[in-house]
């Protein structure tokens, strides 16, 4: 049996952070949209820790806003986790982090650096977080919420000696590189396409000032119902949902620039038969109008027979004009489309989308053979991705089992105790 000194201790996460170390972001009115300025601190919010990218984000407080809330900065070193919706995400706020606080959406935990090794407390939240865990440390129904702070404070925390915790720690990193190498294919299969769009069909691309100029709208079938959003207010409401029937598109199938099924809605027949002028055809182009913005993709050819939410707008194509693939990826990448969407918002502290302003936008028509070279492109590269997707969910389960492992007491000598300990400061 170990001796003592290398037995783990069970303490809370409460122990082993600095005073007023485990903190919830400011609540109600302190932070609200009439307080953002164009420049200044910035306010990170749940897509930084998500991404683990500190540095995106478009909203920021003037320094007098900010020094009124700064119990709720943000140090290099701090850990943010998601505290609502996508809850239970953990990300390091890095070196080179700009200053500025965190919003209501996040925790922020500050760790004392003399009882516990940065990269081992990372890891022992994410194992706390995890989805095996989340039943116990949620609460709510519609929005997922972390639990109150008072209690988060007293979770149990598993903790060896600091040299047991770096060691542990130094398994799990050189474990991690290869997950971190199946998300840098993945993030490059997206650079391809980007830079594919710009030099074939974009202003990169030879001839690009003699090709035709043409309105979405001019670009759309020759029927009436061609571009269209979904059913609004009680046409469609969430309580008509049913767990089978003809499928509802929204925001999440979108989202990702490419179509993706995630979550799944559907209403009944009956249903459909009143909203059925709100069908979505093969190949049609969705765009998000609502919520998280401007994101597009194409319908595949197998959509069962479904409908759109309110937050979707649907254009369905005329396509001996036009590839669909073109207009769904010149909404997110074509730098003249994004200048007039932005344009269009000036002042705006939200960007947004309505079918008036899609129809508007005015795109440089490629020849069309160009343009099913680049959708077979395209859909060669996403293939790849997809195949890189799954072998990084591998990778990603593989490191989870590791962790796992780890805070069993696998990894090293010594294994949790079930007695409680103190630690000194």
């Amino acid at each position: 049996m170990s001796s003592p000194s290398h037995r783990w201790i069970k303490v809370t996460l409460g122990d082993v952070t600095v005073n007023d170390g485990v903190k919830r972001g400011p609540w109600g009115g302190a932070i609200k949209k009439a307080f953002f300025v164009e420049t200044g601190y910035k306010v990170y919010e749940q897509s930084n820790v998500i991404r683990n990218d500190f540095s995106r984000g478009s909203y920021f407080v003037s320094e007098e806003k900010y020094d009124e809330l700064k119990g709720f900065s943000v140090e290099h070193g701090d850990v943010l986790v998601t505290a609502a919706g996508t809850i239970g995400r953990v990300a390091v706020v890095p070196d080179d982090a700009s200053p500025g606080i965190f919003n209501q959406a996040l925790i922020r935990l500050r760790p004392d650096l003399k009882k516990v090794h940065l990269p081992f407390f990372v890891a022992h939240l994410r194992r706390m977080f995890g989805q095996a865990e989340q039943d116990k440390l949620t609460q709510g129904s519609a929005l997922q919420n972390l639990m109150a702070i008072g209690t988060l404070r007293d979770l149990p925390f598993d903790l060896p000696p600091l040299s047991e915790q770096r060691r542990i720690a130094d398994i799990l990193d050189k474990s991690d590189v290869i997950r971190r190498k199946r998300k840098q294919a993945i993030d490059l299969t997206e650079e391809l396409l980007r830079s594919a769009f710009l030099e074939m069909v974009g202003p990169q691309a030879g001839g690009y000032s003699g090709w035709p100029e043409a309105t979405f709208e001019s670009l759309a079938a020759p029927a009436p119902g061609t571009m269209r959003t979904g059913p609004f207010g009680s046409d469609l409401r969430h309580s008509e949902f049913v767990d089978e029937g003809v499928a509802v598109l929204g925001i999440d199938n979108a989202v990702r620039n490419s179509f993706a099924w995630d979550e799944r809605r559907y209403i009944t027949p009956e249903k459909y038969e009143r909203l059925k002028r709100y069908t979505v055809r093969p190949r049609d182009v969705i765009v998000t109008i609502m919520g998280t913005t401007g994101r597009s993709a194409v319908v595949p050819k197998d959509i069962p027979l479904a409908i759109t939410s309110k937050h979707l707008a649907t254009i369905t194509l005329n396509k001996a004009l036009v590839e669909p693939e073109f207009v769904a990826q010149a909404i997110h990448r074509h730098p003249a489309v994004l200048a007039q969407i932005q344009q269009a918002n000036r002042g705006a502290i939200m960007s947004g989308l309505n079918l008036g302003l899609i129809k508007s936008l005015m795109v440089r028509l490629p020849p069309l053979q160009t343009q099913r070279r680049f959708a077979a492109i395209t859909m060669q590269v996403r293939t790849l991705a997809s195949r890189l997707e799954n072998a990084r969910m591998g990778a990603e389960e593989l490191f989870d089992s590791l962790i796992q492992r780890a805070f069993r007491g696998e990894l090293t000598n010594s294994s949790p105790q079930p007695s409680r300990g103190k630690l000194r400061s």
